[in-house]
């Protein structure tokens, strides 16, 4: 997980990024990679403060609508809690919200995140998750012990205190040593102290990736491959389809045009589903602005029709037992 800044926070912006310039996508009939035309477009990774995020899910919601989505996931770590009050605001609003979650699994001994979408059973997604956000906050332990042995006096009740009621992060730990004034801005902190192979860089606990995609069909949702950059090779995405994967992320603000197109290509000789997303938090630093990847409605639409088939086969199947 990249690193997000608390300052600069954005309300109703209107959309910018990479997909404008680079002109890769458009509403076309069947979902396709184009070039832009005039269309509706969706958001579907965004993240507020149930986890990482500066806002509220009811203000991400407002900038949804500023942007002109009609759509857009939210997608916290590890975390559901913010879909009732995202919810809400889209109905207010006429934002479709989609119940999603990000979780941090493993393969092939390295990190991969994987956005649940489409959630209907969030009561059985909210207990699986309990048990990975106490390793979060066992994670953050380690590291606030780590700083303190290095000399840097942070504290785990301020790193709390970032955190609000939302699931604790390195970001929040940032938080915390800027507040103190150990480290000038987010990115010293990851430079220097939070970022991999760093001093106070710790890894999370293992989390199969095939458990993590059983967890999200369980909960009645698809399974996405985040912002896999050039990892999604033909043959792990063979590899991960065999054990469930749904779709990939192919539009993110991490990938180039070349390598978005690459991925699109990828997936649909999977028979896969496409995905994309800003990965917005809530600032307006870098290069991450929500709407920004002009993530085509027809791909939301695609993933409605795979949603709506694996329900009426789940339905159609014989009761165990």
């Amino acid at each position: 997980m990249e690193p997000h800044g608390a300052h600069g926070t954005a309300g109703a912006s209107p959309p910018s990024g990479s997909a404008v310039a680079h002109g890769v996508t458009s509403a076309t009939a069947d979902g396709s990679l184009a070039a832009h035309s005039n269309a509706e477009f969706v958001d579907l990774q965004t993240h507020t403060t149930a986890s990482d995020g500066a806002l509220r899910p009811s203000l991400v919601v407002e900038a949804a609508r500023g942007a002109e989505l009609v759509a857009i996931a939210i997608t916290d770590h590890d975390t559901v809690d913010g879909l009732a009050e995202a919810t809400e605001a889209g109905e207010a609003l006429g934002v479709r919200i989609v119940p999603g979650v990000e979780l941090s699994t493993h393969f092939d001994g390295d990190e991969l995140h994987l956005l649940g979408l489409h959630l209907s059973d969030l009561a059985s997604m909210r207990d699986a998750l309990a048990e990975l956000r106490e390793g979060r906050v066992e994670r953050a332990l380690r590291i606030v012990d780590t700083l303190n042995r290095s000399g840097m006096p942070v504290t785990m009740e301020s790193v709390l205190r970032e955190a609000a009621d939302g699931a604790v992060g390195r970001p929040h730990v940032a938080r915390a040593m800027v507040a103190g004034g150990w480290v000038r801005d987010f990115r010293e902190a990851f430079d220097k102290w939070l970022g991999w192979g760093r001093a106070a860089y710790m890894p999370k606990a293992p989390f199969d990736v095939a458990d993590g995609i059983a967890l999200v069909h369980r909960a009645g949702g698809l399974a996405v491959w985040a912002h896999p950059g050039d990892l999604a090779t033909p043959a792990r995405v063979a590899r991960l389809a065999e054990v469930g994967l749904d779709g990939v992320e192919v539009l993110h603000p991490s990938h180039p045009p070349y390598l978005s197109q690459k991925l699109f290509e990828t997936v649909e000789k999977a028979g896969l589903l496409p995905s994309g997303g800003s990965d917005w938090h809530g600032t307006l630093e870098g290069a991450r602005r929500l709407g920004g990847q002009l993530v085509p409605r027809a791909w939301l639409d695609r993933q409605d029709a795979r949603v709506q088939r694996a329900r009426v086969a789940r339905q159609a199947a014989p009761a165990e037992g």
